[in-house]
């Protein structure tokens, strides 16, 4: 369940009113019909999910539309079938993603910052929480997400749940769904100044020609492919792609799926953290990370929700643009602009939830890379309402912000909703023994070294 805060409270409102007034969502079906599931062999290349097993009853209400977004009637299930990907795309995308020669000038590939060896995650080198990019002095605005389990994020969509004042947003690609698919995400990196720095279709198409990929895109996407620049970015996309979605990323084989599979391992102070971590009472963690600790099938166990959520993590004062004051990333809202969602302020301040397997591996949390520790990130979910002293400075709660949306700050939900100067809803042993069940998400390759 998604809790409501005070700027969120005016998007509902306005989102309620157009509902109401018919002026914001519009039917694209004009009768009740049934999307059958698609053969896994008819899934395009693009990488748009197939709907889910048995099919989606859609009526007049299915397809309607918050702004350029849709919104379903079901939430997106997240053990849906997935696109198998052709292996030798699969192949070429592994190669491209490990290739340093492309970018500008070269030395940084997909991989600088998306290390397999770390859980395809790293900050290239950099110590202050982003990344650093091909250009010296360079750092990205935000901490690299773990690309391991990425090839079930859903397309961007909007979900009402019974008991919900409006539709929430859930999905998409990176941590302000501003991408629908993984071959659509991967231009923004290779175009970035502060990432790869190619800077146009036109210099990716000519360096894929300068490396020696022609023959390989001609084969699978036609004879002259690297000569039409747009097309050339989009086939090195689609075969990124191929390889983010194969089975090297996902292989479910951590210790808590060997528990899942009735192989129990977890040790108690593992199996009490398990506990904290869905009781809502105390860590509340699995109301945003979801986890299903009865089924046998992992993919219902991704430890996200793909929703969003405000949490007024502290201002990152290692990051060179925030030397500014004035200098903030407001996540969601920009993408909520672009898509004429209403009230797109009430969005600021949100960054879709990440999964949190293999998150033990993390060099730096948190979207902004603030936090250097699991157990800090825990321990500031447990006190950043109890003792905000110990996160922000005096007098400036969610500093990460401009005051006039601090409103949009999650402060309703446990364990963010407690009183400053009153106890915790979590312990310093409940806090250790959640850090310690975490853990027992890291897959089995980073464990045997």
């Amino acid at each position: 369940m998604k809790f409501a805060t005070a700027g969120l409270t005016v998007a509902l409102a306005a989102i309620a009113a157009a509902v109401a007034s018919g002026l914001l969502f519009e039917a694209r079906r004009p009768a009740a019909l049934t999307v059958p599931s698609l053969p896994e062999a008819t899934l395009s290349v693009r990488g748009i999910p197939a709907p889910p097993a048995g099919g989606v009853a859609c009526t007049q209400e299915s397809q309607l539309r918050v702004g350029d977004t849709p919104q379903w009637r079901a939430i997106v299930p997240a053990n849906r079938p997935q696109p198998v990907p052709s292996p030798a795309l699969a192949a070429l995308g592994r190669q491209l993603f490990m290739d340093a020669r492309l970018s500008q000038p070269r030395g940084t590939s997909c991989a600088s910052c998306h290390a397999p060896a770390q859980g395809f995650s790293s900050a290239n080198g950099a110590t202050h929480g982003t990344a650093r990019g091909s250009m010296p002095g360079r750092t990205g605005p935000r901490n690299p997400p773990s690309l391991t389990y990425v090839r079930y994020v859903p397309p961007l969509y909007f979900y009402q749940d019974d008991d919900a004042q409006a539709p929430a947003p859930f999905g998409g690609l990176n941590l302000d769904g501003s991408a629908d698919t993984l071959a659509a995400q991967a231009r923004g990196p290779l175009l970035a100044r502060h990432e790869m720095n190619l800077g146009s279709d036109r210099a990716v198409a000519r360096r894929l020609r300068d490396t020696g990929y022609r023959e390989a895109f001609e084969k699978l996407f036609g004879v002259g492919v690297l000569g039409h620049p747009r097309r050339a970015t989009e086939a090195l996309g689609e075969s990124l792609q191929a390889y983010l979605q194969s089975a090297e990323l996902a292989p479910f084989d951590s210790r808590f799926d060997d528990m899942l599979r009735g192989h129990d391992t977890l040790t108690s102070q593992e199996k009490r953290g398990l506990a904290v971590f869905r009781n809502p009472d105390q860590g509340n963690c699995a109301s945003c990370h979801s986890v299903n600790a009865t089924s046998t099938d992992p993919a219902r166990s991704l430890f996200t929700d793909f929703g969003y959520e405000a949490l007024g993590v502290p201002r990152n004062r290692r990051l060179a643009a925030n030397a500014r004051a004035d200098a903030f990333d407001l996540g969601l809202c920009r993408t909520a602009r672009e898509r004429h969602w209403p009230e797109a302020q009430s969005w600021c301040g949100y960054f879709r939830t990440p999964s949190l397997r293999n998150v033990a591996l993390r060099q730096h949390l948190m979207h902004n890379g603030d936090f250097d520790s699991l157990r800090d990130v825990v321990r500031f979910y447990a006190t950043r309402s109890t003792r905000p002293q110990d996160w922000y400075p005096p007098g400036t709660p969610f500093d990460d912000l401009p005051p006039e949306l601090h409103g949009n700050v999650n402060v309703v939900a446990t364990p963010l909703n407690r009183r400053a100067g009153t106890s915790p809803a979590m312990s310093d042993e409940d806090i250790d023994a959640v850090v310690a069940f975490l853990k027992t998400l890291t897959d089995r390759r980073y464990l045997v070294r």
